[in-house]
């Protein structure tokens, strides 16, 4: 039941429904429903299998599990890009009384604190949050198994503490902030934490024989910003949208590109994954994708983006386990870089560039190693290496005449043009690296100096010559 896809082939068309179809036939999942957006748009909505007697469109709610943490990440990256808090801040610092209180906010949502996986009690998925109605009811007596930034341990009550954070930061519950600052600007209006009509059940699948057992729909209290919501595939589409490119009404595109960077460190064993900022991060085919997994009893759920295609693919279904959803999605997504590669937007001029920034723009040299530097749109500046190890970067206006670096090795470093007693520009420094005109210019402060004799070309037993 195809609800839109008329920018894509008919083969490719095809290719998705038999992806989905086979997935949903293979794991046993009651239904199925995946989107494909492209270049901020949806481009195909498909669901298998039935919801209350027919197939799934992109209005059919299921439960996300822990996409859910994707939304609470925005919420505190909103509060931290408003000023409210540090992403090095300790958590007691604003929200006192936990037992985690020194671990940091930025630990918090990479999942570097060291917290537990679980709280302590009943699986807290299959009961009624009001078995632990404090916030340390969802910590214990021994919150912190792993020191903190030791390595990456998948924390829920993590999440929940950051929950929280939003909850004291803002006075208000953190479902309504999620709704006011992020869902409505996004037209998410699907995605709750309760389910409304259309909307699946959650069901177990017998592992040895086609049969079904509902699985419990609670509310898990404290424990929902780890993995409360519902939502459905044309909801998830716009979330996908905005992984993919940021929106100025919810976050920052710059602060997106810091969500989808690597926080934490993977595990030796799982060298093609890691976790962002509350984002999850996979390498598959050499295919760089970004998004998150959900899964509550009854339900599996992903979102995966990839950024160099401008694609975003949803999978969602009703099923405990068995249904490969990352998989799938990851599917998607190759599925359509493959049979129709993106195509670029024509290159057009800036619109207005400072002439300033225009002085700067040209190469650069860190030594001897060349670099490219160029004004970019909105006053940021692109530094690229012009040789395999070159440390490139994205530089984004300070206000001060100067520009913050935001990836790579450069990432939170500061670059100032600086000038000599005539007003010229000297050279650039960028976090201790001076970057001049011409390799290592004698006329700059290049660090240790420069030989007086300037370059040469060994004689006969000079150190180096052959």
């Amino acid at each position: 039941m195809s609800a839109t896809g008329t920018d894509l082939l008919a083969e490719t068309r095809r290719a998705l429904r038999h992806r989905l179809a086979t997935g949903q036939v293979q794991g046993r999942a009651p239904s199925a429903v995946a989107a494909v957006v492209r270049d901020g748009c949806p481009v195909w909505v498909e669901g298998w299998g039935s919801v209350d007697g027919r197939p799934p469109d992109g209005d059919v709610q299921y439960r996300i599990g822990s996409i859910t943490k994707t939304f609470v990440a925005l919420l505190v990256l909103r509060l931290r890009d408003e000023g409210r808090l540090a992403l090095t801040d300790p958590l007691a610092e604003h929200l006192p009384g936990t037992s985690a209180g020194q671990a940091t906010i930025g630990a918090l949502l990479a999942h570097t604190a060291g917290l537990r996986a679980d709280p302590p009690g009943p699986w807290w998925e299959r009961t009624p949050g009001d078995l632990r109605p404090e916030l340390a009811d969802v910590l214990g007596a021994e919150p912190q198994p792993h020191p903190a930034g030791g390595r990456h341990h998948y924390s829920n009550p993590g999440y929940a503490l950051l929950g929280a954070l939003v909850e004291r930061l803002r006075g208000e519950p953190w479902g309504e902030v999620l709704r006011r600052e992020v869902l409505d600007p996004l037209g998410m209006t699907r995605t709750a934490l309760v389910p409304a009509a259309p909307h699946a059940t959650g069901w177990a699948v017998h592992p040895w024989a086609d049969v079904l057992l509902p699985e419990p729909d609670v509310d898990t209290g404290r424990m929902a910003p780890a993995g409360q919501l519902w939502s459905t595939a044309a909801d998830l589409a716009r979330l996908a949208v905005l992984l993919l490119d940021g929106d100025e009404r919810v976050l920052h595109p710059d602060t997106v590109a810091e969500m989808r960077t690597p926080s934490s460190p993977p595990e030796a064993a799982t060298l093609d994954s890691g976790y962002g900022l509350g984002t999850q991060i996979l390498r598959r085919d050499g295919r760089l994708l970004v998004g998150h997994t959900g899964s509550l009893p009854g339900f599996l759920a992903t979102v995966w983006v990839s950024e160099e295609d401008g694609l975003g693919a949803v999978v969602l279904g009703n099923v405990t386990a068995g249904l490969p959803v990352s998989t799938m999605a990851a599917d998607l997504v190759a599925t359509v870089a493959e049979r129709e590669p993106r195509i670029p937007a024509p290159w057009r001029p800036l619109p207005v560039v400072d002439p300033d920034l225009l002085d700067l723009a040209g190469p650069w040299y860190w030594g001897p190693a060349p670099y490219l530097l160029r004004p970019v749109a909105d006053g940021f500046l692109d530094l690229t290496g012009l040789r395999a190890v070159g440390r490139g970067t994205r530089l984004r206006p300070a206000g001060d005449g100067s520009w913050i670096g935001l990836n790579g090795y450069f990432a939170g470093e500061r670059l100032r043009v600086v000038r000599d007693a005539a007003g010229a520009v000297s050279h650039l420094d960028l976090g201790t690296f001076v970057f001049t005109r011409r390799p290592y210019d004698p006329a700059a402060a290049v660090p240790g100096g420069v030989d007086p004799d300037g370059w040469r070309v060994p004689g006969p037993g000079a150190a180096g010559a052959q």
